[in-house]
């Protein structure tokens, strides 16, 4: 829907020195974690990111915990510069996530943090008047346009 989508910045090979920011709507959106994933895998395609695979797991992750504990997101933001890629969700809850020990390596539950704090280089939660933001930053995902 044109009307989630929201862009700034130049729309050229790899992030402009002063960046871009890409945001997407998603309260009340079905499918937010496959709709976020594409998102973003279309902004890394425009920006010649490297690490595609790490970056998209990021970013499912970030989602699906807005799903799972804050009862959905409401708007996944990419801020890109030359020199990182800072990833942030929004949603309604004011709880911020709190690390937990992994159920078992085989079941689900407790793993996402522990991926976002391994792949990512920084990561964090930011209380909000309307809920909270969490949010992720990858150092010198891009490269070059070729």
């Amino acid at each position: 829907m044109a009307s989630d989508v929201s862009l700034s910045g130049a729309e050229s090979a790899g992030p402009s020195p002063g960046g871009q920011v890409r945001r997407l709507r998603l309260l009340g959106v079905p499918g937010q974690v496959s709709r976020g994933r594409e998102f973003t895998r279309r902004a890394l395609d425009d920006w010649h990111a490297q690490d595609c695979d790490d970056v998209l797991l990021l970013v499912s992750e970030l989602l699906a915990n807005a799903v799972l504990h804050a009862g959905g997101a409401r708007e996944l933001l990419l801020h890109a510069v030359p020199a990182r890629l800072r990833i942030e969700v929004t949603d309604a809850s004011p709880n911020l996530p709190r690390p937990r020990a992994p159920q078992a390596a085989g079941l689900p539950g407790g793993h996402g943090l522990t991926i976002v704090a391994k792949l990512a280089d920084r990561w964090g939660a930011d209380p909000r008047e309307d809920g909270k933001s969490v949010w992720l930053e990858i150092d010198t995902p891009f490269r070059a346009a070729r």
